[in-house]
């Protein structure tokens, strides 16, 4: 299964290659004070190839907590924050935003709560290196 989404200006979009077809996406809806408030729920799948486009670089910044493990993608033109990354032992993982898919993705959603409050450093890159997307290609444009 393609499964498509992007923030709601089109300026960060993304196609993921999911295969075989999913019965269900996990929907990990992390506590953290910044995903909630940007409303961010995220799924990947570690096998899958994602695809991901930027329009317009300039109007995409990055938020990284103290750790500075993890950037979340956020786009200046709407706000939203459609992708998370890691680089972690020189490889790029990452994770999508459920919030951000468009079509019949969408009613395979599983949504869970997840706090992972209290876990170092060691362990979360671990548990991203398992369970984040490693087959990422970018196309990022510089209008």
């Amino acid at each position: 299964m393609l499964i498509s989404g992007h923030c709601q200006c089109g300026n960060i979009s993304f196609a993921l290659d999911w295969l075989p077809d999913p019965v269900e996406i996990p929907a990990r809806a992390c506590a953290c004070s910044f995903c909630a408030t940007h409303d961010a729920v995220w799924t990947s799948y570690p096998s899958g190839k994602l695809k991901l486009r930027i329009k317009h670089l300039s109007l995409v910044s990055r938020h990284v907590f103290a750790t500075k493990t993890a950037q979340f993608h956020i786009c200046g033109g709407c706000g939203d924050v459609p992708l998370v990354t890691s680089l972690i032992d020189n490889q790029l993982f990452a994770a999508i935003n459920t919030r951000m898919l468009q079509g019949r993705a969408t009613a395979l959603l599983k949504e869970q709560s997840a706090d992972f409050a209290g876990e170092d450093v060691e362990a979360r890159s671990e548990r991203w290196r398992q369970h984040w997307i490693a087959d990422i290609a970018i196309n990022e444009e510089q209008a």
